[in-house]
């Protein structure tokens, strides 16, 4: 069984990432949000996650990689 730390840090990461992958590929980092969401909601009903630390700690990553497909976006703009 997974431990905490792993379920951490992974929560962390990956839904960060997610947003940046999906912002790559739709070139719109608000369908990238929303089809990270729905990628996490899909995991939480399927019963990966299980405390609310973890669900807040995903919130967090998603925000920091909207805020950084935001910078990318604005970037490629000026470019």
């Amino acid at each position: 069984m997974e431990s905490m730390v792993t379920k951490v840090i992974l929560a962390l990461l990956i839904p960060g990432l997610l947003v940046v992958l999906f912002t790559r590929i739709t070139f719109s980092h608000y369908v990238a949000l929303v089809l990270s969401v729905a990628l996490i909601a899909a995991s939480v009903y399927a019963g990966f996650t299980h405390t609310t630390f973890l669900y807040v700690i995903d919130a967090l990553s998603l925000t920091v990689g909207f805020w950084y497909a935001t910078r990318m976006m604005n970037r490629n703009k000026e470019q």
